[in-house]
């Protein structure tokens, strides 16, 4: 491929993205999804504003926005990417793409993209009304808000190659669960909602592993004023390590997608679609 055709397709991937990006925020469903998920989440939080983070005056609630939005790039970084392509995959959208001259790498193009652009547009809309609704956050303005930039673009590059690779390797949409359960566990032992000081010692260990407790940790750090740092492991916010962590999972997920998503684009085929779609039937 040459670098003027890699260039075409680039472009009309970005294309792609943005059509996209327009209309999952555009559609009513998308939009109606939205609004009930950020009712949920910031109900929950509203109900914990009087409780106060251990050993501090500290609002419990506003500990907790930092880590929900670093929850939800895992979540959506993984679950959503993976989810688009087997949807995608079960519909031939992805042999469409394959039938197109360079269309692999627009279509990839296009997804990371669009997902780009949802993950930062969904952080904006959980910040901006959590600034009103809960004192405490930003405390170093402009400084805040650039830290929180770099944090954000750590966690899409460590997050969505790893849900393309694993949205690659599963065949039927019904096995989602297999992703979902799993991050859904993580958010339960990575600090989400409670210090994660408060754990067991080993279940604080499995959590620093992953991407979420990292995430979280990170925007905590951007996001909260110097004395909530107390309750985090070694009452420090370890942005040397958060960002070691971070890259690790980036160049793991950057190895392994082109690698399986190479396989899963040499394997479709009209005949594997028109299976899927004869399966889904049988179901229905």
């Amino acid at each position: 491929m040459n670098a003027t055709a890699q260039g075409t397709a680039m472009r009309v991937g970005l294309r792609r993205g943005l059509i996209e990006f327009r209309q999952q925020w555009t559609n009513r469903d998308d939009l109606m999804g939205q609004i009930v998920w950020l009712a949920m989440i910031f109900g929950t939080l509203f109900f914990m504003r009087d409780a106060h983070l251990p050993g501090t005056t500290f609002s419990l609630g506003t500990a907790t926005v930092p880590s929900v939005i670093g929850a939800g790039i895992v979540f959506n970084g993984l679950s959503g990417l993976a989810g688009a392509l087997i949807v995608d995959r079960e519909d031939g959208t992805l042999l469409r793409a394959k039938a197109t001259p360079n269309g692999m790498l627009g279509y990839l193009v296009g997804k990371i993209t669009s997902f780009s652009m949802v993950q930062t547009a969904g952080v904006v809309v959980m910040l901006v009304p959590a600034l009103f609704l809960f004192s405490g956050l930003a405390p170093g303005g402009f400084w805040s808000f650039l830290h929180l930039l770099w944090v954000l673009a750590a966690g899409l590059v460590a997050t969505m190659p790893i849900g393309a690779a694993i949205g690659s390797l599963i065949q039927d949409s019904r096995m989602m669960g297999l992703v979902m359960l799993p991050v859904l566990g993580l958010g339960a032992i990575s600090g989400i909602f409670y210090p994660i000081t408060a754990l067991p010692g080993w279940l604080q260990d499995v959590a620093q592993v992953f991407p979420m407790y990292w995430l979280g940790l990170g925007m905590r750090s951007a996001l909260l004023p110097d004395q909530a740092v107390v309750v985090e492991i070694g009452q420090s916010w370890r942005p040397w390590a958060t960002l070691g962590v971070l890259a690790a999972w980036a160049v793991i997920g950057l190895v392994l997608a082109p690698i399986l998503l190479r396989r899963m684009a040499r394997r479709e085929s009209g005949s594997s679609v028109a299976a899927r779609r004869e399966r889904a039937l049988q179901r229905v």
